[in-house]
């Protein structure tokens, strides 16, 4: 048994400002982060574009800043929740500025270069070139290792939340007073399961983009956190809207995770093309090539079906070519590597799966419907995406609510001690498992289901056909689950045929098109505003 008092799972933005904002307030609490691989790789360190914040306060405002989200959300924003991040959003951003985070400057190295992308009104987006998510991610891993109360332990595979129902207790989704204790993780290095016991526990894990065939999520992103969570009868919602990239670079040699070219791009001034060089975007929002997400995806989508196409391009010939690679020098590098030379050709894209917008429930704390345990980042549905992210906008939401988690973990730890009785990991009746292949094949079975039917458009036909293999694969899955030793592939695949149930079954339940989810049974918005608790 290890015992912590505070354990952060997942070490992305999400996880290290909670845990440096907590070391920095009590010195004396031990503040243990897992995470499943190494400490730096995480969802934040692939994030192009950057974060946005009301900075420029002259050209732009909060009010501004909040209307663009909320209209991106299109109905299903929280305005409470919209309004904190937007306002406390800066300061954030102040904090980790102070901490060591890098951002461009303009040609006079006094004020930032604030980018511009799709849905926002006004140019607010702090970015360092086109490796903004890796630069924040450097900053606090090096903040973290200041702190010695911080702990960070490598090749940890959580694999459940401890609740009353490991002392034997039955306990469903509407039971009152449900508690967390810690968390059972498997220590990748010596293939041992180890129970982590805590008095409070926050859930970081970023997202699952590898739910689906084309995404642009690192392969660590399979949904780990909001599964736990949903296993111990957390509340989860709104998981029909799984936001897909618009660009993501089109290899014809297939990449995992997919190259994304950032909205930024869009925003320096490329225009989505055909083929041909004819521009499409003006059919389907006055905004053109900086609609939301979801407008430019769908669009995307539909002149790729009507041509018989297998992408649309991304034209940024006319541009300055200094000016380009000074911003986009990684974008720049990774299309010469394909062949693709961003001056002289159009640049190939296809939407790829990037962010989901639901997640695990969570109030403006972070706190979940369990108590001590929080969520934090994309794995949670704060309120301030609603059916589709505003650009640039999560990167902000894992620093606000870090900073909230902390202060509500701090104000509250010291009447909180650790459970007794806790019992060991059971794995009798186990065997090691003969054949891996059932395990590779059901994962890459799960990506074609979920890309073929539950994708960017669906249907009422699509998504039982969906829900009909998917059951047959959850089966499969059990019984490998109950009768061999664990291994992180299984724990993966278990995890990813829970968060596609968890998608197909809310895209299934919202019977109208919102946001990110467009169903061409229900082409229209109802009258009411739907939200999905499972």
């Amino acid at each position: 048994m290890n015992q912590t008092d505070v354990l952060i799972i997942g070490s992305g933005i999400g996880g290290l400002s909670t845990a440096i904002h907590i070391a920095s307030q009590r010195p004396e609490l031990l503040i243990t982060v897992l995470t499943k691989t190494v400490s730096n790789e995480s969802n934040t360190r692939y994030a192009q574009g950057g974060v946005a914040a009301v900075w420029n306060e002259s050209a732009d405002s909060f009010e501004k800043h909040i209307r663009d989200t909320l209209d991106a959300g299109d109905g299903l924003c929280d305005l409470n929740a919209v309004r904190i991040v937007v306002t406390e959003g800066p300061q954030r951003v102040r904090e980790i500025i102070d901490w060591g985070t890098r951002f461009d400057k303009s040609h006079a190295e006094t004020d930032y270069d604030l980018g511009r992308e799709g849905g926002h009104s006004e140019n607010r987006i702090l970015h360092y070139k086109d490796i903004t998510g890796w630069e924040i991610q450097r900053a606090l891993m090096a903040k973290a290792n200041e702190f010695k109360n911080i702990e960070i332990l490598e090749h940890y595979f959580a694999i459940d939340i401890i609740t009353q129902h490991h002392l034997g207790y039955v306990i469903t989704r509407l039971t009152p007073g449900i508690e967390c204790y810690g968390v059972y993780a498997l220590n990748k290095r010596t293939n041992e399961i180890e129970a982590f016991l805590a008095r409070t526990t926050v859930v970081t894990t970023g997202g699952a983009g590898q739910v689906y065939r084309n995404t642009t999520n690192p392969v660590i992103a399979t949904g780990d956190g909001i599964a736990m969570v949903y296993r111990a009868k957390g509340w989860v919602e709104n998981m029909e809207f799984v936001q897909f990239h618009p660009t993501a670079l089109y290899n014809p040699a297939g990449e995992n995770p997919a190259f994304l070219v950032s909205e930024a791009v869009r925003g320096f001034g490329g225009i989505l093309k055909t083929r041909e060089g004819e521009s499409f975007m003006h059919r389907y929002d006055l905004r053109e090539s900086l609609a939301p997400r979801d407008i430019v995806a769908r669009a995307i989508d539909s002149e790729m079906k009507q041509r018989g196409e297998e992408c649309m391009f991304l034209d940024c010939r006319h541009l300055d070519k200094d000016a380009f690679i000074a911003h986009f020098p990684t974008i720049y590098d990774k299309c010469l590597s394909i062949g693709v030379d961003p001056m002289q050709d159009m640049i190939p894209v296809v939407p790829a799966c990037h962010y989901l917008c639901g997640g695990i429930r969570t109030d403006v704390q972070a706190r979940t419907n369990i108590r001590h345990l929080y969520a934090v980042g994309e794995c949670t549905s704060s309120g301030l995406h609603g059916a589709n992210r505003l650009a640039s906008n999560s990167l902000l939401e894992a620093l606000v609510f870090g900073y909230r988690a902390a202060a509500d973990i701090v104000a509250q730890i010291d009447g909180v001690t650790w459970k007794t009785g806790i019992p060991n990991w059971n794995a009798s009746g186990t065997t090691d498992p003969k054949e891996m292949v059932l395990i590779t094949q059901s994962a890459k079975e799960l990506k074609e289901i979920m890309s073929s039917y539950v994708g960017i458009v669906r249907s009422n036909i699509r998504l039982k056909r969906a829900m009909d293999r998917l059951e047959l694969l959850y089966r499969e899955t059990e019984e490998i689950y109950n009768t061999t030793t664990i291994s992180p592939q299984l724990c993966e695949l278990r995890n990813l045929i829970t968060i596609a149930y968890l998608i197909t079954r809310s895209a299934s339940m919202r019977r109208e098109s919102r946001g990110l989810h467009y169903n061409t049974d229900f082409p229209n918005k109802q009258d009411f505003v739907q939200t999905t608790l499972l």
